[in-house]
C-alpha cells in the first residue's frame, strides 16, 4: 500500500502540526503520547474518561464516546493518521475513522482480535507456515454444539469469543457438565472451548509491519501470569531456547504479513511439553497494538515499541531495534497500593528507586483497585545474574508474585 510520510514537526495542508491520534486514553495511548511528541507531532486522544492517562498529556483530548459521531469527526478533522491503544473499539467507529484518515492497524485486522473464533481461524491459516499450530478447539454458538464437544477437548477453558481479557470471560471445565453450567453462566454467549494443556512457560513476539510491507521487531519474551494477569516479562539472552525463539519470531511475521498488517502487532504464544527438549508452540492471540509485555523496551532498547508504532503509523522508516541491557519487567497492579485489609498504603519507593537499575513508570491513573493496571518497574543491568538478583529485592519490596518461574 502505497502512504505519504507524515513527517516529524511537519506542518499539514491544512496549516496545522502534523498531528497523531489515538483511540483510548489508557497507559498504553499515554506512552505512545510520550513518543509522537518527543518527535515533534502533535496528538490527540479520544477517550470517554476526563481524567484519563493518555488523554491528560496530550494537546488534543476528545472526551466523547467512542461510537460518538461528532467526536470521531473531531478526530478525523484534528489527525493526519490515527491508530487504537486496544482492541474493542467499535468497528464501526475504526471504519469512519479509515474512510477519512490513514488508521493503522486496519479496521479488518482489529476486528479479527475482536473475535477468538475469526482469530483461531486466522491463525489456523497464517501460522501454520512456520510449523505453529492452536490448541484444539470447538466453537459453542449454539445449543447443539455445546452437545457435539468431542471428549478429548475436556478438560478445557472455556473463553467468550468477545470482549476477554486478563483472565476475564474464561472459565476452567472438567467435564461437559461443567461445560454446559459455565456457558449457562457466561449467558451462552458465542464461545470457544480450548483443550487444557501441559504447558511449560508463555512467552510473546511483538513487531512491527510498515504501509510498504517492512517489517522488524523484537526478539521473543519470556511472561509469567498470575490469575491471568501479565505479573512478569523477562527479555534476555536465554529467557527462550533459540529455536524456539526463531520459530515464535517467524509464526508471528507470518501472521501480519498474511493480513497485510501495518502497525505494531504483539503475539502471544503458549509453549507445551509434548516430550522434546524445546517444547511445541502453541499460538494462543494477537493484540493488534503495543502490549505490556513490551514495556521494558522503553528502558532496555534504543528504540521502543511505541517509537515503532510511530513510525509505523507515520510512514517512517523502520529501525531494527537493539537491546543494550538485560531486563526485567515487574507489573504493578492496584493490590500494592493495599494492605492485607484491603485498606490504602503508600508503597516503599524511596527503597524501590534505591535500587540499580530500577525504571519506575506509573501511568497516572487516580485510584487503586485490586487487578487494575497503575504501573510497572523495569530492572536493567549489565548481566542476566545482576538483574535478576535485583528483580527479587524489587518484588520483595513490593509483594509481588512470579519471579520464581524464572529460576
Amino acid at each position: 500500500m502505497s502512504f505519504t510520510p507524515i513527517f516529524p514537526g511537519s506542518i499539514n495542508a491544512a496549516g496545522r502540526p502534523a498531528t497523531l491520534g489515538v483511540m483510548g486514553g489508557g497507559q498504553l495511548g499515554r506512552m505512545f503520547v510520550h513518543a509522537a511528541q518527543r518527535l515533534g507531532y502533535f496528538t490527540a486522544v479520544l477517550d470517554p474518561d476526563k481524567a484519563s492517562p493518555a488523554g491528560r498529556v496530550s494537546h488534543h483530548h476528545i472526551a466523547t464516546d467512542y461510537g460518538f459521531k461528532p467526536g470521531l469527526r473531531q478526530l478525523s478533522l484534528l489527525c493526519d493518521a490515527i491508530t487504537t491503544e486496544f482492541e474493542n473499539v467499535p468497528a464501526g467507529s475504526l471504519l469512519a475513522l479509515a474512510a477519512n484518515r490513514p488508521m493503522a492497524p486496519g479496521a479488518a485486522a482489529v476486528a479479527i482480535a475482536q473475535n477468538r473464533i475469526e482469530e483461531k481461524a486466522h491463525f489456523t491459516a497464517s501460522a501454520g507456515v512456520a510449523g505453529v499450530t492452536c490448541a484444539p478447539y470447538a466453537v459453542i454458538e449454539t445449543a447443539e454444539q455445546l452437545e457435539a464437544v468431542a471428549a478429548e477437548l475436556l478438560p478445557g477453558i472455556l473463553k467468550t469469543a468477545r470482549l476477554g481479557y486478563d483472565g476475564k470471560g474464561q472459565v476452567r471445565v472438567k467435564d461437559a457438565a461443567e461445560l454446559a453450567a459455565a456457558w449457562a453462566r457466561l449467558k451462552q454467549v458465542p464461545c470457544v472451548l480450548e483443550k487444557l494443556l501441559p504447558l511449560k512457560a508463555e512467552c510473546s513476539v511483538i513487531v512491527a509491519r510498515g504501509w510498504d510491507g517492512a517489517i522488524t521487531g523484537f526478539a521473543p519474551q519470556f511472561n509469567v501470569h498470575v490469575d491471568g494477569i501479565l505479573a512478569v516479562t523477562a527479555a534476555y539472552e536465554g529467557n527462550l531456547p533459540p529455536a524456539l525463539a526463531r520459530r515464535a519470531r517467524t509464526a508471528t511475521e507470518s501472521i501480519a504479513n498474511h493480513i497485510g498488517y501495518v502497525g505494531v502487532l504483539c503475539v502471544e504464544f503458549f509453549v507445551v511439553d509434548d516430550g522434546t527438549a524445546d517444547g511445541a508452540l502453541v499460538v494462543n492471540e494477537m493484540a493488534p497494538r503495543p502490549h505490556n509485555s513490551g514495556h521494558y523496551t522503553l528502558d532496555a532498547c534504543d528504540v521502543s515499541q511505541f517509537d515503532l508504532q510511530v513510525h509505523t503509523m507515520a510512514g517512517l522508516p523502520l529501525p531494527q531495534p537493539r537491546q543494550h541491557s538485560p531486563a526485567i519487567m515487574l507489573n504493578l497492579l492496584g493490590d500494592v497500593w493495599l494492605d492485607a485489609a484491603g485498606q490504602p498504603r503508600a508503597p516503599d519507593w524511596q527503597a524501590v528507586l534505591a535500587l540499580p537499575g530500577a525504571h519506575l513508570h506509573l501511568y497516572g491513573k487516580l485510584e487503586a483497585r485490586p487487578g487494575r493496571k497503575m504501573g510497572h518497574l523495569t530492572l536493567t543491568g549489565a548481566d542476566t545474574a545482576a538483574v535478576k538478583a535485583v528483580a527479587r529485592q524489587a518484588a520483595a519490596l513490593l509483594s509481588l508474585p512470579g519471579l520464581d518461574a524464572l529460576e
